[in-house]
Parts: C-alpha cells; sequence; structure tokens
C-alpha cells in the first residue's frame, strides 16, 4: 500500500494540490469491488509500475499519474459509460483541490482516451494509453492470467457471445499497424504483445 500512497501523493503535488486520504481510500475501495477480477487494485498498481520509468516521457507527469488512477476508478460491468463517469469525477475532484480548470480537461481527455475507441493524440495520451494497453505485452503467465480474469469478469455472457465480441476486439487491436503508440513501449512489448494475441485468437476461434 507504501507504493500506492507514495503515487497519489506524487500525483496531487506535481498538479500543486494536497493529497486527499479520504478520496485516496475511496479511489482504492472502488478497485476492491468484489465484482472486478481483472480492473482491480493489480491492474492499476500494474499501471503505475509502469509508468513510473518513463515519467520523464510526459508532458504532464502529475496528470497522467493521476488518470491512471481514475481511469476505471467507476466501472460497472453492465454500463458503457464508465471512463466517462471516471472522467467526470476525476475532474470534479481537480476542480474542488483548486487544480487550475485546464489541468482538470486534460486529465478528463487523458482518462476518456482508455475507451480506446480511437487512436491517442497527445503525447500523454499516448502515454496512458500504452500503459493501460501494457498488459498485452505481458509475460505469457501473465496474460493467460489477464484472459480468465477478464473471462470471470464476464462471466454472466453467454460463451458464444463473450467469444465473438473478444475475438472482435483482439482483432482490432492485431490489426492496427501498431498496437503501442510510443517508441518506448513499441520497443519492448510489441512483438511479445502480438504473439500473445495471435495465441489468444486461435484459441477462441478454435
Amino acid at each position: 500500500m507504501q507504493f500506492l500512497q507514495q503515487s497519489w501523493q506524487r500525483a496531487w503535488v506535481a498538479l500543486g494540490a494536497q493529497p486527499d486520504r479520504a478520496l485516496f481510500e475511496q479511489v482504492v475501495d472502488c478497485y476492491k469491488e468484489s465484482h472486478r477480477k481483472y480492473h482491480t487494485l493489480q491492474h492499476l498498481r500494474e499501471c503505475l509500475e509502469k509508468l513510473q520509468p518513463v515519467l520523464e516521457l510526459a508532458e504532464h507527469p502529475g496528470e497522467v499519474e493521476l488518470a491512471l488512477w481514475f481511469h476505471d476508478a467507476v466501472y460497472e460491468l453492465r454500463r458503457e459509460d464508465n471512463e466517462l463517469q471516471s472522467a467526470l469525477w476525476a475532474k470534479r475532484e481537480l476542480a474542488a483541490s483548486g487544480v487550475p480548470l485546464e489541468a482538470g480537461e486534460r486529465v478528463q481527455a487523458l482518462v476518456l482516451a482508455t475507451r480506446h475507441s480511437a487512436l491517442p493524440v497527445s503525447q500523454d495520451e499516448r502515454l496512458l494509453v500504452d500503459i493501460d494497453l501494457s498488459i498485452l505485452g505481458a509475460e505469457p503467465e501473465r496474460f493467460a492470467e489477464y484472459e480468465r480474469q477478464v473471462r470471470e469478469e464476464y462471466g454472466w455472457v453467454p460463451r458464444w457471445l463473450f467469444r465473438r465480441k473478444r475475438l472482435a476486439v483482439l482483432r482490432e487491436f492485431i490489426g492496427r499497424i501498431s498496437i503501442f503508440s510510443t517508441e518506448h513501449f513499441h520497443d519492448q512489448l510489441e512483438d511479445q504483445a502480438r504473439e500473445n494475441l495471435e495465441h489468444s485468437i486461435t484459441r477462441l476461434a478454435g
């Protein structure tokens, strides 16, 4: 928990605001919700760990770090506006803490970028989206665990429908010219991500 506390404090201080302990605990509790199997504290921690070595690549490091904190803060399986609600929550908290409006709007845009419905535009969006997608380039054992977690999270979806929807998602990613937008993550994870995706697509389509 110390790692998470340090990350939370660093993000708020970088934004010129006072870290809120009660809000920290509230956000952490969100990632502990029982219906989550992948979008948990494990995912949040992995994202924050991926960020630490590349903080200097961000134009606004504190904004990227805080956006990671909020990017899955709201996660209800049957709703389609989780990222929007997470982004609005982040923006409200930033405004309440006296952070300039422009920073709040950038954080909101960063969180919305994790919908993965469009390619990221800014350097910070590219960095944050790559971090969110870094699980695709994980070692095979962790990727297999991730696949199981996603299936368990959507356990209420019939197997045939899950396979169809999941295949569409994975094929969209592997069909991209490059899965990762930044040179750092492309060099580190692109090849492994494509191996993982090919294996998963073969399994689901079989």
